[in-house]
């Protein structure tokens, strides 16, 4: 029997993903890609004769399907994981102290690190770690945990509004790209659950050591090329349409007639093309809203830290790395500074935020006073993620619709993961698998093993 033809819209992760999974199912796969290139919100591109990042993306160890991902692409080596949690956290004058992982089993493993972690006074430390045990044993699937913030939650579990600011909003921010003051408590609890709480080894960080476009967009391209998969560039599609016994995807062409079809593009877009029998609107998706993230590009004419990468305390800076050697630059030292939740920083000017953030590099290590910037440039993904707050659980959707040969991929679906790299990777396989368990109970074709 002729292998069914799968169409995956959009070439982010989740399409990727989903696209190497039909691929190897024995599927005929082509994927459409608007943009010049794979990749989807983890891309790269020249400036300055650097090669610069839209933002830095930081995975754990327990990103499994991320990680495996990677593997199959060939350029796991390229994002080397840290033997063990390590991360400076610098206040202004320079001073740091350390969030690292014991070789001990969880929870404990954090304790010794939070014993000597001298940003937070005694009597904080002892709260913040009353408060993780108290945050290991939430219940995930209750509902209830979705209709607070996590900020509220952690006041009334006897943090200090400081404690909350400064240590845990060093993690809730850059994976729920929203402050805890504002996010949901229910991805919070699967934030420090899965990633901190539960097995010692999960929390290890991992930063990608070459520009995103060759860890992830290029590899892909030839991974998929190299199963056989039709990757087709500035293809950008107007509607999913669904037929008897199949699906027509409308391109700027005369469009293309498939057995099943995935849409892996943002929630923003996705309503737009999906027909009206697949039961999402996209006024209600709409309603997940959006977070930006916003990222300064620093390039000194010397080496101003001999940190690969770091966390600010009392500092508007919330992440910042040492992009030096993966961008090429052959003197001085080229910093991003990755600002998630930037709401306050979307449309102000490159040298605005240059006053303001120059100066509080400065503050964070004192050798940048002596140094000069040659460059100051912003990059600004204004959509980045869904808004991960109270009441954003009911409104994503779920990797099938109505329609059964069309399935939905993306972090902002229903994969019971914030909006990370992983989320994004889980839904593609996710979908991967409704379309060809449909078409195989349909059409009497199995995949292959």
């Amino acid at each position: 029997m002729k292998a069914p033809h799968v169409v995956v819209v959009g070439g982010g992760l989740a399409g990727i993903a989903a696209a190497l999974d039909c691929a190897d199912a024995g599927a005929r796969v082509t994927l459409l890609e608007s943009r010049p290139r794979l990749g989807g919100a983890t891309w790269s591109a020249r400036h300055q004769g650097l090669w610069i990042d839209n933002g830095q993306h930081v995975f754990l160890r327990c990103f499994a399907s991320y990680r495996a991902l990677l593997a199959r692409l060939g350029s796991a080596a390229d994002a080397p994981l840290q033997p063990q949690l390590a991360v400076p956290v610098v206040a202004p004058g320079g001073r740091v102290h350390w969030l690292r992982r014991a070789v001990l089993p969880a929870p404990l493993h954090l304790a010794p690190s939070l014993a000597r972690f001298g940003h937070l006074s005694l009597r904080e430390r002892v709260a913040v770690a009353r408060a993780a045990r108290a945050l290991a044993r939430l219940d995930r699937s209750d509902p209830c945990l979705d209709r607070e913030t996590f900020g509220a939650w952690l006041l009334r579990n006897g943090q200090t509004p400081e404690a909350v600011e400064g240590f845990w909003d060093l993690i809730a921010r850059p994976t729920l790209n929203l402050p805890a003051s504002r996010a949901s408590l229910a991805l919070a609890a699967v934030v420090f659950q899965e990633g901190l709480l539960e097995r010692a080894a999960s929390c290890d960080m991992g930063v990608s050591r070459v520009p995103l476009q060759a860890l992830h967009g290029d590899p892909a391209l030839r991974a998929l090329e190299a199963r056989g998969v039709r990757v087709a560039l500035r293809s950008p599609v107007a509607a999913v349409e669904a037929r008897a016994g199949g699906v027509r995807v409308r391109t700027r062409g005369d469009g293309l007639e498939a057995d099943a079809v995935i849409v892996a593009v943002p929630h923003t877009a996705a309503g737009r093309l999906l027909p009206a029998s697949c039961g999402l609107v996209a006024a209600e998706l709409a309603g997940l809203g959006t977070s930006p993230i916003v990222s300064l590009h620093v390039v000194y004419d010397r080496r101003v830290t001999d940190l690969d990468f770091a966390a600010g305390w009392g500092s508007p800076v919330h992440y910042v790395f040492d992009r030096s050697e993966a961008s090429g630059l052959d003197s001085g030292q080229y910093l991003t500074v990755t600002l998630s939740a930037a709401d306050d920083c979307v449309g102000v000017s490159s040298e605005s935020l240059r006053r303001r953030f120059a100066p509080a590099l400065a503050a964070l290590f004192p050798r940048a006073r002596a140094a000069c910037i040659r460059s100051f440039f912003v990059t600004c993904e204004r959509e980045a993620t869904f808004r991960q707050g109270p009441g954003s659980a009911r409104r994503r959707a779920g990797t099938r619709t109505r329609q059964p040969r069309i399935a939905l991929a993306g972090a902002w679906t229903d994969t019971g993961w914030p909006a990370t790299m992983e989320g994004a990777v889980r839904s593609g396989e996710a979908a991967a698998r409704a379309v060809l368990a449909e078409l195989a109970r349909s059409n009497d074709w199995s995949a292959a093993a």
